[in-house]
């Protein structure tokens, strides 16, 4: 089953077990919080209603996104600002939309209750090779260096180092 809430001003479209980084909402580490602002609900391409629908789902860590640098200038006015911003995000693990919470596939169940009544694998003999293996012929490729001292440039017949000392 899968929804498309609404939290922060966004969208997503979440499933039982999913984890979202949404906007910052209030509560601790652990805690579980109600989305109920559903947009849309279904189960493979069935929709169904909405009406009283909530997503239940539990707060991983409360965290801070990237840090962005906002940097104003204003050319031939000597004006400059600086400033850096961290969002604060919320992580969160969607455990239950309505009354279907996380369920396993049929053979992850069958993995988890019983790993030892599962074949064991076949035993396979170890194979000897008596003869050497040959070198592996692999091209190295090596990258040219990006400058190189006294080697002209690729858009005039001078030398860098002469034009460098010309200025």
């Amino acid at each position: 089953m899968f929804a498309v809430v609404r939290t922060g001003g966004k969208q997503y479209r979440v499933a039982p077990g999913d984890k979202i980084v949404v906007e910052k909402l209030a509560g601790e580490a652990g805690q579980t919080i109600s989305l109920g602002d559903v947009l849309l609900a279904g189960q493979g391409s069935d929709l169904q209603s909405t009406d009283g629908l909530t997503v239940s789902a539990e707060i991983i860590a409360q965290a801070k996104g990237e840090k962005v640098i906002v940097f104003k200038k204003r050319r031939r006015h000597n004006y400059r600002r600086k400033n850096g911003h961290r969002q604060q995000h919320t992580i969160l693990r969607i455990t239950a939309i309505g009354d279907h919470g996380i369920q396993h596939a049929p053979a992850e169940v069958e993995a988890m209750l019983a790993p030892e009544q599962q074949a064991p694998a076949a035993k396979v003999a170890p194979v000897t090779n008596t003869a050497p293996a040959a070198p592996a012929q692999a091209e190295a490729h090596v990258q040219a260096p990006l400058k190189v001292e006294g080697a002209e440039s690729p858009m005039t017949d001078t030398p860098t180092s002469a034009k460098s000392d010309s200025e």
